[in-house]
């Protein structure tokens, strides 16, 4: 128990030490203007409250991520939990405080316009396919995966078709209404219930008789599983997350001051990495691997959500923390479809002031879902994980160029950024079903010279950014006071 406790005291140390060391790298201004007075439209810029576009953000970016990821992440042991700290502050933190500033500096833009501006045109087609596909499959997999928990907890007793069609129902209004209309007025009802059910299941863990693995040299990584590259793959949200860069820029055109993006962006990952750590502790602690594998396998993480929930809280706070768990999920899956609308309306330049506009991009990729839920789960998340890191680091190296033109302290980004391209490229050079199927040892090597050659081209992009002195803030204005 006193590795899981004193992750949770680091984590939130981090928040007032590393994430105040990152807002001063990056400089917000409070008297300028933002993108939710600058652009109001009362649909996607729309001035909301600190607290609230907090929980907005906690609950886009959570999704099952924090939750599915980390209870497979278990099988790895008690090394899972460095990742889960180490990543979240120094990698996912970072990564969403500065893709959601700097998308407030540039009118609230999305991943691929902002990989547009700082990194070339044809990055900002690659990062509209890979945030769009990333998008299509968080929703999907966030339709799929909160269905079968509320199927588990009514014991099957309605289809399972029928729940997905009422889910599809909701985010299809989610996404083409005003964001204060569903979101904005159900979310604090949602992260209610989300806090109560995760922190009753963190709490009720800790006095119960099971044990907490301790991180030992002996005891770090008992399962023998290659850690480098899929652990960081299969946890993800839980540390570092690319679906993250879709989302902080949606609450950037509703965050009324910079001065709050501590608090929304790094906080939140904070948050959420300590949901993370109690989902992974819960799953070491109750299931050997054998058995948690064996759950995994019969139906996904959500036989596990739903067995921790019901042994350590009973009947009636085990269906409150499943419930909580069934929120994450749908309240990312609404908002990964409201961004896929909005990053192809700016990327054709539809304005969506109108509700026909919206139709007419929200119907074509709801149907496309529809046709992916008929997939497996655990093909979609393969390729969600895929896309899910491919996009993480491209949002770092977006962020180290911004940092690098600006004159300012690039490396909190750059050192993730490397990190995470060289784990991709691995998992893609030695995967047998998605990448080349190489030796372990030679896709290493290949993915270091991959890393090396994107790091050279990337740095040619900086000094001739540099040189023709690109604009990385768009023009200054005085603030709006806040109602």
């Amino acid at each position: 128990m006193f590795t899981f406790l004193i992750s949770i005291v680091i984590l939130v140390i981090a928040y007032f030490t590393y994430g105040k060391f990152i807002e001063k790298i990056f400089g917000p201004k409070e008297d300028r203007m933002t993108p939710a007075y600058a652009n109001q439209d009362g649909v996607d810029y729309v001035p909301m409250s600190k607290n609230k576009n907090a929980l907005i953000q906690l609950l886009n970016i959570a999704g099952t991520g924090p939750i599915f990821g980390p209870i497979m992440g278990a099988l790895y042991g008690p090394v899972a939990f460095i990742w889960i700290v180490v990543g979240a502050i120094f990698a996912g933190a970072v990564h969403d405080y500065l893709t959601g500033m700097i998308s407030i500096r540039n009118r609230g833009a999305h991943i691929p316009e902002l990989a547009g501006k700082f990194l070339g045109k044809f990055s900002k087609h690659l990062v509209n396919v890979f945030a769009l596909l990333l998008l299509l499959l968080v929703g999907t997999v966030f339709v799929t995966t909160p269905a079968s928990l509320f199927s588990a907890l009514l014991d099957n007793r309605i289809a399972l078709g029928y729940i997905i069609a009422a889910i599809f129902i909701y985010y299809f209004l989610s996404t083409i209404l005003p964001i204060d209309k569903i979101i904005g007025r159900f979310y604090p009802i949602f992260g209610a219930v989300l806090l109560i059910g995760t922190l009753g299941v963190g709490g009720a863990l800790m006095f119960s008789d099971y044990t907490i693995p301790e991180l030992t040299l002996t005891n770090m990584h008992p399962a023998g599983l290659p850690i480098f590259p899929i652990l960081f793959l299969t946890i993800t949200c839980g540390a570092l997350s690319g679906f993250h860069a879709t989302q902080s820029p949606i609450i950037s055109r509703t965050t009324q001051n910079e001065s709050q993006g501590r608090y929304i962006f790094y906080g939140m990952m904070i948050t959420e990495a300590v949901i993370a750590m109690i989902w992974a502790a819960a799953a070491m602690s109750m299931f050997d691997g054998q058995g948690l594998q064996g759950l995994i396998n019969e139906g996904t993480a959500s036989l596990v959500v739903k067995e921790v929930s019901m042994t350590l809280l009973g009947a009636i706070g085990g269906t409150i923390a499943v419930l909580g768990v069934i929120v994450l999920p749908i309240t990312s899956g609404d908002t990964a479809f409201r961004a896929a609308r909005s990053i192809i309306a700016d990327y054709l330049n539809i304005n969506q002031a109108k509700v026909a506009k919206r139709l007419a991009i929200a119907i074509p990729l709801f149907a496309i879902s529809f046709l992916l839920t008929k997939i497996d789960f655990n093909i979609l998340w393969r390729y969600f994980s895929f896309a899910n890191q491919g996009t993480s680091a491209l949002a770092l190296w977006i962020a180290t160029m911004y940092l690098m033109v600006k004159g300012k302290n690039y490396y909190v980004s750059l050192i993730p950024a490397l990190f995470i391209t060289d784990m991709i490229a691995v998992y893609i050079l030695n995967d047998a079903k998605l990448g080349f199927g190489l030796a372990y040892g030679t896709a290493h090597i290949g993915a270091l010279i991959f890393t090396i050659i994107i790091t050279i081209l990337f740095f040619m992009k900086a000094k001739k950014n540099k040189k023709e002195g690109l604009q990385v803030d768009l023009e200054e204005t005085k603030v709006v006071p806040a109602p």
